[in-house]
């Protein structure tokens, strides 16, 4: 066995599906291409996990070697790097930059946005003190040569959770409203590019609007998601709306502080004969989903499935067959199939960073994906479609209009996600 949890995402790629991120950061001024490749390499090197490169051992398991090449630090170019190839000097992170803006891309089979926050602000933070001076620092920075901790590495021991049964269970089951959207993407040869909108919104005015329909971001956006969907998809009697909220389940197994990835979902279904609910009402009905799934022991099921996932790959006889059974038996592709999703975790703390940041956004795979950051002043939302059609992004700004909830949208953006280079 590999032993590895970093490699498992790795064999489930595809170039049309390549389980790889952007972390868009805007500043207050134009990047400074020479401190910004110095900082780059300050940073990388308190983060021994992430200086590695894609291999195979004797049984052609992947592994993660040591990669002592600088990181790539290069101008952002309107095309799709190629992580771990010699152009980023293999690494599966790289980093690129135009005008005012810095992107952090790297692969998810490293870490989600929790690790990658750790080496993210780590960079920012080594840049503007060449740039500004001392600056406040945020509370979890880790600053090149302090020692990596032991429970930043931890991982789960499986036979030590406990194996009680939840309460309750979601039984929405799959929707497949959406699905011949996905299909025309993946199978059609001649689509390449998928988009998405910046969607900026006061953070002020957004937690008033919460606070007034006794909300949180999440439930909140699910139910104007719901709103979006309901008003997008020709209504099918066979088939409900439901979305999915990506929740981070790290302190229900012990790995609090971990780098690495442990986000489950928590799934919110929505009837038909709902759509002219009001969005506190449709609110409402999100949040009492949430406490439902929001148990730890579902939490250790899906540590559980996961595990059991990574050794049946491992012992699959070749790397073809290792490929297969990983694309077939995905922890993802087994969870029921929703339109849509929401990913927000909380505010990010910056220190004094904050102040030269002026948005932040977060661009994975998916259709009707956001992914929803925080900063001091305003909610950075990436609204994420695999095509070109606005009307979903036109629909859900709609809403908000309606909600009297302020916003700014940007112009269609590619989303330009990395390849990897695979054995």
């Amino acid at each position: 066995m590999s032993k590895n949890p970093d490699v498992y995402l790795l064999y489930e790629y595809s170039d049309k599906l390549p389980f790889t991120v952007r972390m868009k950061v805007c500043l207050d001024c134009a990047v400074d291409p020479e401190m910004l490749r110095e900082a780059s390499q300050e940073a990388i090197s308190r983060f021994p996990y992430f200086r590695v490169q894609i291999g195979l051992d004797e049984k052609q398991n992947i592994i993660l070697e040591p990669n002592d090449r600088p990181m790539a630090v290069l101008p952002e170019k309107d095309e799709r790097l190629i992580l771990g190839s010699d152009s980023v000097n293999r690494h599966l992170l790289a980093v690129t930059y135009r005008d005012d803006c810095i992107w952090f891309n790297f692969s998810h089979s490293l870490c989600g946005a929790f690790g990658a926050l750790f080496w993210v602000k780590t960079t920012l933070y080594q840049y503007m003190i060449k740039k500004y001076g001392l600056l406040k620092a945020p509370m979890d920075i880790k600053l090149p040569g302090t020692q990596v901790a032991e429970e930043e590495l931890s991982y789960p021991d499986a036979d030590k959770l406990p194996k009680d049964e939840p309460i309750s269970r979601y039984t929405g089951g799959d929707t497949n409203i959406a699905i011949g959207r996905m299909l025309k993407f993946l199978l059609n040869p001649f689509v390449k590019d998928n988009y998405y909108y910046q969607v900026d919104i006061p953070a002020r005015e957004f937690m008033d609007y919460a606070a007034r329909i006794d909300g949180s971001p999440n439930t909140i956006l699910a139910a104007i998601l719901y709103k979006v969907c309901a008003l997008y998809f020709k209504e099918d009697a066979k088939n409900h709306i439901s979305g999915r909220i990506a929740a981070d389940y790290r302190s229900d197994i012990g790995a609090d502080f971990s780098y690495r990835d442990f986000v489950r979902l928590i799934h919110i279904k929505y009837e038909w004969s709902w759509k002219e609910e009001s969005i506190q009402k449709l609110n409402m009905r999100a949040r009492g989903q949430v406490i439902t799934q929001n148990q730890a022991e579902l939490s250790c099921e899906r540590f559980f499935r996961m595990e059991k996932v990574h050794d049946e790959i491992d012992k699959q006889p070749d790397l073809k067959s290792k490929k297969k059974y990983a694309s077939s038996h995905s922890t993802f592709r087994s969870d029921p199939r929703d339109i849509y999703t929401i990913s927000y975790v909380g505010k990010t703390d910056w220190g004094q960073m904050d102040s030269h940041i002026k948005g932040f956004y977060t661009l994975t795979d998916g259709d009707f994906m956001l992914e929803v950051n925080a900063l001091s002043d305003r909610f950075c939302i990436a609204f994420q479609l695999i095509n070109k059609d606005s009307k979903p992004v036109d629909l859900f700004c709609k809403i908000l209009d309606q909600e009297k909830i302020p916003y700014k949208v940007s112009e269609r953006l590619k989303r330009n996600l990395p390849r990897i280079e695979m054995p």
